[in-house]
């Protein structure tokens, strides 16, 4: 998934203004203004779009760890310069302190299908024997069930 997608996603499922994602990149100390954010989050057609790169998705992703979970002591974790849909879903589960059977329940909620088993090979280390890259398709369902579980209501007008 493209990274403005995400972005877009996650904004409007948790309704966040542009004044609070700011905030979110300050929780994990990346400074933002107000412009940066609404050009990442136009459309894709737009000529005004920007695209969000990796490292400030990552920032943002940290950001909404902090913002949902609280500040852990130590120091912060450095935001990956490369992301991938299995470092999102992986952000995205800590932030929302999400068990296996919970996003079980959140993809039947987007009618998809998956198995607790399929679901932590996701979250393995590459390279083990049992990690498994996660698609487009399991990550776009996640973030719907996402805002099927968080924003009913906005679902139901969309059909």
């Amino acid at each position: 998934m493209k990274n403005n997608e995400v972005l877009r996603s996650l904004r409007y499922i948790f309704d966040f203004s542009d004044a609070k994602m700011v905030s979110i990149f300050a929780l994990a100390g990346h400074q933002v203004t107000r412009l940066q954010v609404s050009e990442w989050l136009r459309r894709d057609d737009d000529p005004a779009m920007k695209c969000c790169k990796d490292i400030e998705l990552a920032l943002f992703l940290n950001g909404l760890i902090i913002e949902k979970r609280g500040k852990k002591e130590g120091p912060s974790p450095e935001p990956e310069q490369r992301l991938t849909n299995n470092s999102i879903f992986k952000k995205l589960r800590i932030a929302m302190d999400l068990k296996g059977n919970d996003i079980q329940e959140i993809m039947e909620l987007a009618r998809f299908s998956i198995s607790e088993h399929e679901i932590t090979a996701f979250f393995r280390r590459p390279g083990q024997n049992n990690y498994r890259l996660c698609k487009d398709q399991v990550l776009r369902n996640f973030i719907r069930g996402l805002q099927l579980k968080y924003r009913p209501k906005s679902v139901e007008a969309e059909t």
